[in-house]
C-alpha cells in the first residue's frame, strides 16, 4: 500500500464506524448526478498573493507557504487584509516579504521568532491569539530551516529533487517535520490525513505547470486536503450529516479540540465522501476525475457567500 492508500483505508474505516458524522447516501447520489464537472480544470495559484514565475525562489515560496498553511482555528482572531480570508492574508504577507527581500535562506528561517512573523504577516503584538499563531508559524519555519540544513545543504530545490518526482516520497520527507505529520488517533487507530504534506505536492504542480519541480508522476493518487472548509461545503450541501450535539456545538461557534473524535470524524468522513463521489462520477462515465480536482472545486465553492454565511468547525491545529 502507498501512503495514499493508507489514508483512504483509514478514512473509510472511520466513516464506517463514525458516531457523530455520516454520509447521506441518497443526497450523495443526487450531488454526483448534478455535479458541475465543467468547472473542473480552473485550478491555479493567484499571482497577486503567490510569488510565481521566479524559478527556485518560487519553489522556496511554496515550501515556506505550505509550512505555515495552517491556523484556521485562529483565523477569526487574525488581523486580515481587506476583503481577504485568513489564508490569502497570510499568502499575501509572505508574497510581500519575498518581493522585498527574496527567498530567505535556511539559516534565516531557523532564526525567525514570533515577533518576526508578526511583522511579516502584519499582526499586532497585543493580539494574544494572533501572536499564538505567529509563535507556531515561527516554530514551523524553524523546523523547515533545520531540515534544509541537516539533510539538503540548505537548498530548497534539493529537498524537492530528492523526492524523484514522487509525491509519496515528498510526503515522507515533509513528515520529518512534526507539523506536517498529520496523523490522528481515533479509537486507538492511527488515521493519517496528511493535508499539508499532500497539498505541497499539488501546489508545486500548479506553480510549475507539472514540469520540473512540479512534476509528480503519482499526483493523481493524492486524496483531498482534509481541512475545515471542504467538510463544511459538504455539510451545507447536505452530503454530510452531523449528530445534533456536534451540529449545535459548531453552529454556536464553540471550537473543537484538535484530535478529538468529533474533529477526526469530520475530516476523515469528508475525505471518504469525496472518494465515494469520485467513484460515482467515474461509474456514470461522466469524467475521469481525481480527488484533487474535486477538492479544488469544493474549496473554491466554499469561498462564496452561501457557505461563508454559516459557521464551520474550528480547531486550533497545526495541520490545517
Amino acid at each position: 500500500m502507498t501512503i495514499f492508500d493508507e489514508v483512504r483505508a483509514a478514512c473509510r474505516a472511520v466513516s464506517e464506524g463514525a458516531e457523530l458524522v455520516r454520509i447521506d447516501a441518497a443526497r450523495l447520489a443526487v450531488f454526483a448526478r448534478d455535479f458541475p464537472l465543467e468547472e473542473i480544470g480552473q485550478a491555479g495559484l493567484d499571482p497577486a498573493t503567490h510569488y510565481l514565475g521566479r524559478g527556485k525562489d518560487t519553489l522556496a515560496f511554496i515550501l515556506v507557504l505550505d509550512s505555515i498553511n495552517f491556523g484556521s482555528g485562529y483565523f477569526p482572531h487574525l488581523k486580515k487584509r481587506p476583503n481577504m480570508s485568513g489564508y490569502f492574508s497570510i499568502a499575501a504577507g509572505l508574497n510581500d516579504w519575498f518581493s522585498a527581500a527574496g527567498a530567505p535562506d535556511a539559516r534565516r528561517l531557523v532564526a525567525l521568532n514570533a515577533a518576526d512573523c508578526a511583522r511579516i504577516f502584519g499582526q499586532d503584538a497585543g493580539n494574544t491569539e494572533g501572536m499564538a499563531l505567529m509563535a507556531l508559524f515561527a516554530r514551523a519555519l524553524n523546523d523547515l530551516g533545520a531540515l534544509l540544513l541537516a539533510r539538503f545543504g540548505g537548498d530548497y530545490a534539493e529537498l524537492v529533487e530528492s523526492a524523484g518526482h514522487s509525491a509519496a516520497r515528498l510526503v515522507a520527507i515533509l513528515r520529518l517535520m512534526s507539523s506536517f505529520d498529520d496523523v490522528a488517533i481515533w479509537h486507538d487507530c492511527a488515521v493519517p490525513l496528511l493535508k499539508r504534506a499532500q497539498i505541497t505536492a499539488a501546489d508545486l504542480a500548479l506553480a510549475f505547470d507539472r514540469q520540473g519541480w512540479g512534476r509528480f508522476d503519482d499526483l493523481a493518487d493524492l486524496t483531498i486536503f482534509a481541512d475545515n472548509l471542504v467538510p463544511h461545503v459538504l455539510r451545507v450541501d447536505g452530503v454530510l450529516r452531523y449528530a445534533p450535539v456536534l451540529a449545535a456545538k459548531i453552529d454556536s461557534g464553540t471550537p473543537l479540540q484538535a484530535g478529538s473524535a468529533e474533529e477526526v470524524e469530520i475530516r476523515a468522513v469528508a475525505l471518504h465522501a469525496v472518494e465515494r463521489l469520485k467513484a460515482l462520477l467515474q461509474e456514470a462515465g461522466r469524467r475521469q476525475v481525481t480527488a484533487v480536482d474535486l477538492d479544488y472545486l469544493l474549496w473554491n465553492r466554499g469561498q462564496s457567500a452561501r457557505y461563508k454565511s454559516t459557521l464551520r468547525h474550528r480547531a486550533k491545529s497545526v495541520f490545517y
